[in-house]
């Protein structure tokens, strides 16, 4: 598809429907730049006009928008959340006839009358020029306003129900990111970094330009030079336990034809107003097939991954003295951790090692939210794409960062090709947590630890 031939017809269709639009206005009496309130410019959009016209006050809505500041904003978000929701009279007159005659017809007609006026307002707002990239952006700063405003949570979920269809994985392109790569693609690259920051352009270049290295990006036609999503990929001779070595300066280079295993060392949504839209796991299966194709049927893929959530939640566990997670003994023991710089002491180190891993056990496989699910998020996705909790890896990673989220531990999550999706069966049907033998060893023993022994 020829994306920069379709910008610049609808560019061309603007500037005409502007041209309408003004004489429109003139002929009428009103001004070319007319100054009625953004809710009247979305009133007369939605009230129906030709394609060019249409095109070009969409632009002109977006045009205002943009210039809002956070008060005006919030009160724009209020007037589509309470004007411009479902026509209830037509909903109701849609239920009375479904009551008086159930059919397809029917049910079709309740389905149009319940959708929102708002999702018809997006959808020709999304036809000006760069209109999907102004409603990612608009969709982002609702999401700041959803902290103290839940009652526009509507809109939100509206936002959400429309990108799904627009962002559908048959309308993503997956692209390999090198050194090739433009450079204010590059420069994104090292922006949009969520897990392992990119320090520097030879950072960059380290982690995308040898040959046992790889980074792929999904772009959307209506997002050319914007990446939505990408992985780091590392080709080893091994499941790593730690990041540092991956990211040395002083790395030696593994030959690719000696490498056994695949390692997604980071993975990073770039686009904060598509929140709530998957694309991981179409990337991470895509890029396992583009990697089996370029190196002849390699079949290990494993992951090393942070673990953002589990310093949080082991404070609660140390503070209950009710914890099903932790002994008595362990408490004890884990009071090591509020030591400054207790990993870098062994006599304080060691004593820690055996019950940080037994409770990152326990977290993993027996912790749940409020929904009967994993408590961590990055387990959550793995799990549901079908992985295996392989290995829980003790110090991986002793940056300032995960020191302070997860006490340094990462995991590896194994993507066995032959197992995918009886694992993904096994988490969707009953939440199971499939994991590796050692892991699951580390969970009996702290359960044995927690009974108490007779005297």
């Amino acid at each position: 598809m020829n994306t920069s031939f379709f910008g610049e017809m609808l560019t061309s269709i603007a500037e005409r429907g502007r041209a309408l639009l003004d004489r429109a206005r003139a002929r009428r009496g009103q001004p070319a730049a007319r100054s009625e309130s953004l809710a009247d410019l979305c009133e007369e959009l939605l009230s129906g006009r030709g394609e060019a016209s249409g095109v070009a006050l969409a632009g002109e809505i977006l045009a205002k928008y943009a210039e809002l500041t956070t008060g005006p904003r919030i009160a724009f978000f209020e007037t589509l959340a309470n004007r411009l929701g479902p026509d209830r009279e037509a909903l109701e007159a849609a239920i009375a006839a479904w009551h008086s005659n159930p059919s397809d017809v029917a049910a079709a007609a309740i389905h149009h009358a319940a959708e929102p006026r708002r999702q018809e307002l997006f959808r020709r707002l999304n036809l000006a020029p760069g209109g999907t990239a102004a409603l990612v952006r608009m969709r982002e700063q609702l999401i700041d306003a959803l902290d103290h405003r839940g009652d526009l949570a509507p809109l939100d979920a509206d936002f959400v129900h429309l990108f799904t269809s627009w962002f559908n994985r048959g309308f993503l392109v997956l692209r390999r990111i090198d050194w090739a790569t433009p450079a204010m693609i590059l420069e994104k690259i090292i922006r949009y970094e969520a897990v392992h920051r990119i320090k520097s352009w030879d950072d960059l270049r380290r982690r995308i330009d040898p040959p046992d290295r790889r980074c792929y990006a999904f772009f959307h036609p209506a997002l050319l030079d914007e990446p939505l999503i990408f992985v780091e990929v590392a080709l080893m001779r091994g499941i790593p336990n730690a990041i540092a070595p991956i990211l040395s300066v002083q790395r030696e280079a593994v030959p690719v034809d000696q490498a056994t295993t695949a390692v997604f060392y980071s993975i990073s949504n770039c686009q904060r107003g598509l929140t709530g839209v998957s694309f991981g796991h179409f990337l991470i299966k895509q890029v396992v097939q583009e990697i089996i194709r370029e190196n002849h049927g390699k079949r290990i893929f494993v992951t090393l991954s942070p673990v953002p959530d589990f310093k949080r939640w082991l404070d609660r566990e140390r503070k209950s003295e009710s914890s099903v997670a932790l002994s008595a003994a362990d408490r004890v023991a884990l009071a090591g951790l509020d030591r400054q710089g207790w990993w870098q002491l062994p006599e304080v180190r060691e004593p820690i090692r055996e019950p940080l891993l037994r409770a990152a056990a326990w977290y993993f496989l027996r912790a749940r939210n409020s929904r009967g699910l994993p408590v961590d998020a990055v387990a959550r996705f793995h799990l549901g794409n079908g992985a295996r909790l392989e290995q829980i890896d003790w110090l991986a990673d002793t940056s300032e960062r995960g020191i302070a989220q997860s006490h340094g531990l990462m995991v590896n999550y194994l993507y066995d090709l032959d197992d995918i999706e009886k694992n993904h069966e096994a988490y969707a049907e009953g939440h199971n947590v499939v994991a590796a033998n050692a892991v699951k060893r580390l969970v009996r023993k702290a359960a044995t630890e927690l009974v108490p022994v007779a005297s």
